[in-house]
């Protein structure tokens, strides 16, 4: 009977710490920040840096190429949400600056052939742009959010279904020195019918409390 209720408390115990760990948040802003961005008057989003960790059987249906392009669109994806958000609280007026087009900045970055952004500095990315501030980040998952993706994936490999967990992991740059303004880094758990607006809608509702950008 003792062995049976270590057991079990050694198993909720286990199970409280993984919870923990999956709600974990770690969330910075420079202790300047409204210093530094007092001149700040528009900001862009750059296309994430996306990875979707499929299953070894998913794996052996798709080629790399395939995957990268999976990847690549929910990138995409989670940029199209984030300006999506931004754009509600500007049109509220919760946000202090304007937020540039994703249309715009991913031509301008084509134009520079700036393909992989982690060759280049933040001020580099933000002097081509023209902006003051550039957002960038970081997103893994275990399946594909973005509609887009999931759809090329389910007729690639039969696979239909929303994320288990996703990690995004965000920071403001600025551009005159391209120091660390701002990151927020977070694991979640997706459920079904969960897409990247839903996502960013979650994760930034609680972010932007401490984000000086917005009131």
């Amino acid at each position: 009977m003792y062995k049976f209720t270590f057991k079990l408390f050694m198993a909720m115990l286990f199970l409280f710490n993984l919870n923990t760990a999956m709600a974990q948040t770690n969330l910075y802003q420079h202790p300047q920040f409204d210093q530094l961005t007092a001149g700040h008057k528009i900001i862009a989003i750059v296309p994430f840096e996306a990875s979707v960790n499929l299953r070894p059987k998913q794996m052996k249906d798709m080629t790399p190429e395939q995957l990268a392009k999976l990847e690549e669109s929910e990138g995409l994806s989670i940029q199209a949400a984030m300006y999506s958000w931004f754009l509600k609280r500007k049109k509220r007026g919760d946000l202090k600056v304007d937020v540039q087009d994703p249309k715009r900045t991913n031509a301008l970055l084509h134009q520079a052939d700036f393909t992989d952004l982690n060759l280049h500095t933040p001020e580099e990315i933000a002097a081509i742009l023209g902006v003051d501030a550039v957002i960038s980040g970081t997103f893994e998952t275990d399946k594909p959010m973005s509609e887009g993706a999931s759809i090329a994936l389910g007729l690639l490999i039969g696979f239909w279904g929303s994320t288990n967990t996703a990690v995004i992991n965000m920071s403001v740059n600025n551009a005159e020195s391209g120091e660390l303004l701002w990151n927020y880094n977070k694991k979640v758990r997706g459920s079904l019918g969960s897409d990247n607006d839903t996502l960013i809608n979650t994760l930034m509702r609680k972010a932007s409390r401490r984000l000086g950008y917005t009131d």
